[in-house]
Parts: C-alpha cells; sequence; structure tokens
C-alpha cells in the first residue's frame, strides 16, 4: 500500500504490505532515505572523481562526488538469480578451454582482422605469442557476464561476456551494503526484508584470486601492478581492490599507464618484467580494451612487453580475444560449444541462456534486420558503453554496408534485442532523487585460476546490478548511462 505521511511514524509497528512501486512512497519518507543514502555514500567510498574538476582524475580526494546510484534494490526472481549463478564457472571453465586455441581464435576473427585495425593489432600479438609457443602455466581470468531478463519469453539472456577490466567489483559491493543498510533502517516501513539483497563478496574474492596468482608466482618481492587509463575518474573501485590486497594479504600494488610502462619498463632476458625497478608478478587490466587507450605505437609496445612477459595477465591475449563479440557469436553456433566442453548439462546450460547471434554475412538475417530492424542490436567488436547500434540506425548501417559492397561487415554482429521488463525506480545522480521508469543488466563475477593442471580457483564472485531509463539504448554507468544497483530476490 502507498505510504502517506500521515503513516511514517507509526508504519513500523503496522503490518504494511510490499511496496512494489516505488514511485508511491511518501516524499517526507524518500526524502529521508535519499539523505541518508547520501551520507552514508560519502562515509563509505561509494564516489567517482567529478569530471568538471581538472584534477580529480589524478589526485585522490579531488573533487569527489557521489556515483550515480538507485536509492533501493531492483525486485529479480531469485530462481533466475540462482540459474546465473550456477552459470559462472562454466564460463569461466569456456573461457579457459578457448584461450588455448589458438587456431580457433585466429581463424573465427580472420574477416574481423582485414576491416577492424584495433582486432588486427590484439590478433597480431596473439600471433606472435602463438610462433614462439609461449605457455601461460598460470591463467587468471576475473570475468562477468552480463544478462537481461526477457520479459516475453521470461528468459535470462546473455548480453555480453566480459574478460578485460570488469568494472566495479568494489563500488558495486558498496551499493549492495548500502542497500542493505537503508532497508535495516527502513525496511519494515516499506515491506521490504534486507535479508532479500544477496551478499556480494566480490572483493574479497577478487582480491583473494589476484593475491593466490601473486602467491603462485613465488617471488614475495614482486608486486601486482593495474595497468590504468591516464584520466581515471573511476579510480576508487580500483583502489577498494588494492586495499583489500595490501590489509589482508599484505601484497602491494602499483598503477601505470600503458605509456609509463613503456617508458619505465625492461623485459629481462629470463622474461620477468621489471617496471620502474618493480618486478611484476601480475598485470591487472583496468584499461587496454579500447582503442582510445593505445594513441600511439607507445601503449602497443607496452603491451606486447607485457605478453612476452613471465608475469600472470588478467588478462592475457587469448582470454581478451575470447571476450570479442564475434567469438561470442562463433560459440552460439551450432555443435561448437561440444568442442570446448564434455558435460553435456553444461552445454546444456550455457545454450539456454544464449540470446540470438548471427554473422552479417548471413543474408536471410541481414534481411529481416533491415525489414524490422526494432528487434535486433548491431554490436561492433567494442567494450565500454556507447557503441552499439538500434532502431533506425541498424537498417541505416546494414544498408550503408551493402552498398559498399566491402567487408566491413565483419566488424559486427547481429544480436536479438531483449525486452526485458520496466519497472518504477529512484536514481540518485548529482545529490538528487528522481523517479523515472527503468530496465536492469544483471551482471555475473567469475574468477577463474589455474596453476599448470591445478584448478586453484573456480567461483561464482559477486554480482552488478546495473539500471538505466528505459528510453535509454546504452547502459555504462562512467559513460553517463545508467547507476549502479542491487537486487531484491522475489
Amino acid at each position: 500500500m502507498p505510504l502517506r505521511s500521515e503513516h511514517v511514524e507509526t508504519a513500523a509497528t503496522q503490518e504494511e504490505s510490499t511496496i512494489t512501486d516505488y514511485h508511491a512512497i511518501d516524499k517526507k519518507l524518500l526524502d529521508k532515505m535519499a539523505y541518508d543514502a547520501l551520507v552514508w555514500s560519502s562515509l563509505h567510498g561509494l564516489v567517482v572523481g567529478d569530471k568538471s574538476i581538472e584534477r580529480s582524475a589524478s589526485i585522490p580526494g579531488v573533487g569527489l562526488v557521489h556515483a550515480p546510484f538507485a536509492l533501493l534494490p531492483t525486485f529479480f526472481p531469485e530462481s533466475h538469480w540462482k540459474q546465473a549463478c550456477e552459470l559462472a564457472p562454466i564460463f569461466n571453465e569456456l573461457v579457459d578451454r578457448v584461450s588455448l586455441d589458438g587456431k580457433f581464435l585466429q581463424d573465427s576473427l580472420s574477416r574481423t582482422k582485414k576491416v577492424d585495425e584495433f582486432t588486427s593489432r590484439l590478433l597480431d600479438i596473439h600471433s606472435k605469442m602463438l610462433a614462439i609457443n609461449k605457455k601461460e602455466d598460470i591463467r587468471l581470468g576475473l570475468h562477468r557476464s552480463d544478462y537481461m531478463l526477457d520479459e516475453q519469453t521470461k528468459s535470462l539472456l546473455q548480453i555480453e561476456l566480459n574478460t578485460i577490466s570488469c568494472s566495479f567489483a568494489g563500488l558495486g559491493s558498496v551499493v549492495t551494503d548500502l542497500h542493505q543498510n537503508i532497508l535495516s533502517q527502513y525496511g519494515k516501513l516499506l515491506g521490504l526484508d534486507s535479508k532479500r539483497i544477496p551478499a556480494n563478496p566480490v572483493v574479497s574474492q577478487f582480491s583473494e584470486a589476484l593475491a593466490k596468482a601473486w602467491s603462485e608466482y613465488n617471488n614475495p618481492r614482486a608486486v601486482i601492478m593495474i595497468v590504468v587509463q591516464p584520466e581515471e575518474r573511476n579510480m576508487y573501485d580500483q583502489h577498494l581492490l588494492s586495499v583489500a590486497l595490501r590489509e589482508r594479504y599484505q601484497v602491494t600494488t602499483i598503477r601505470k599507464t600503458l605509456a609509463e610502462i613503456d617508458q619505465e619498463g625492461e623485459l629481462v632476458q629470463d622474461g620477468t618484467l621489471s617496471v620502474n625497478g618493480q618486478e611484476i608478478a601480475v598485470i591487472y587490466f583496468r584499461a587496454g580494451y579500447a582503442p582510445l587507450d593505445y594513441p600511439s605505437e607507445s601503449e602497443w609496445k607496452a603491451r606486447l612487453m607485457m605478453e612476452q612477459s613471465s608475469a600472470v595477465k588478467c588478462p592475457s591475449i587469448s582470454y581478451h580475444l575470447v571476450g570479442t563479440k564475434k567469438i561470442q557469436q562463433e560459440l552460439a553456433k551450432p555443435n561448437v560449444l561440444d568442442r570446448f566442453l564434455e558435460n553435456k548439462e553444461d552445454i546444456s546450460k550455457l545454450r539456454e541462456c544464449f540470446a540470438g547471434l548471427w554473422s552479417l554475412d548471413d543474408s536471410d538475417i541481414a534481411t529481416k534486420a533491415i525489414e524490422r530492424p526494432e528487434l535486433f542490436v548491431m554490436k561492433p567488436q567494442r567494450e565500454g558503453g556507447g557503441n552499439n547500434i538500434y532502431g533506425d540506425g541498424v537498417r541505416e548501417t546494414l544498408l550503408k554496408l551493402q552498398k559498399a559492397g566491402s567487408e566491413e561487415d565483419a566488424s559486427y554482429i547481429l544480436m536479438q534485442r531483449i525486452f526485458p521488463t520496466i519497472s518504477a525506480t529512484l536514481l540518485m545522480r548529482n545529490g538528487y532523487c528522481h523517479k523515472d521508469h527503468a530496465i536492469s543488466e544483471l551482471g555475473i563475477y567469475g574468477a577463474y585460476l589455474r596453476s599448470k593442471d591445478k584448478v586453484i580457483i573456480n567461483d561464482q564472485s559477486g554480482y552488478l546490478m546495473r539500471t538505466k531509463i528505459s528510453s535509454s539504448d546504452e547502459g555504462g554507468v562512467v559513460a553517463g548511462f545508467a547507476v549502479l544497483d542491487s537486487i531484491y530476490l522475489t
């Protein structure tokens, strides 16, 4: 039942029905929750650098603003939550298996290589590693598989599998803590139980995986290097992992851009990577996933040097390539999963979550997409928000590619458009609470660590919920499209 102002003082002692429409919450109560949430966020590091302040990306503590977040968690079916969690170890193993098949990666991306310079440069590094038979005895993957719940089919469908720079392990877990705190105070008034918000141990589990990879490297004097972008406003998300590594495992981390690694890095004859005189045990990429991260040859030299080294890469170049859109589309083809996995039940579980994925050289699908573009999403081989093509843009781009008659279509895939449930939500941005209607995307983190033939870690490691207004096609938080959220199990 909607809460009115006269109920606020007494509702805690009454049996109230669950608030399912957050827009029905009484304004006085809403204002109080928003105020408390902003105070809590400031006290617990739910912050990013303010893009309007010049030094906020380089000097800690300068120009802090709260990260955009949902004031209350989003309702999500427990059965689909369990399904997503069960998939994480299977996807972890799949990434590792596919990464070892260099020929599959090269062949699958061969057409894309001709028209996409960024993918071509990554494949060139991969080819050089194949040529020297470079083995990664210690393989570390920190992944995130993103899903939406399709309203029409009531199916959980995968959006994409991320194998590099999976962001918000830090701040995502902080938002979960925030929502548990808010419901511990106001849950009785709303008819909501904070225990229905799942625990989100991603910081502890990702830091444990990084620490164990560091331990497997077996040099206590070596450090973990986080590869970062030059102007990183989301650095506090990353620092939460660094602090956990230092406080729980006494592991030192350093932060370097690709350009700094080229300038300060040295590859010793035995394969050791040294940066500014410090030996590197583990390289954790929070940059290097997009063309803008490589403005010059200096950055590409750094990437090659790191790949040639004996340091543990998270991800290695082969893990990185497994996360490309084209490989996702190839794995969805009939019988391809059987090439990498033996367990038929695992294969069936993966297939169940695959959305429709097609190559643009499938003329029948291309024709359908031109006729009904609203049913498709066109995806380039890019990570980060703001790259996908929707609606009339799908038709226009396909017609343009057909007219050109080139192989540029190989730089895209077509994906079934998913239509998730729209719900009333409360978005916190710039200190204000905005009512809107929104859709949500669930990301499940996974950690995988293998040392030669021994699997040390293969776990589901927490989650990330991102919520955006339903009229927005893109979903990046840093890109400004979405807010951080958590889930309330129903």
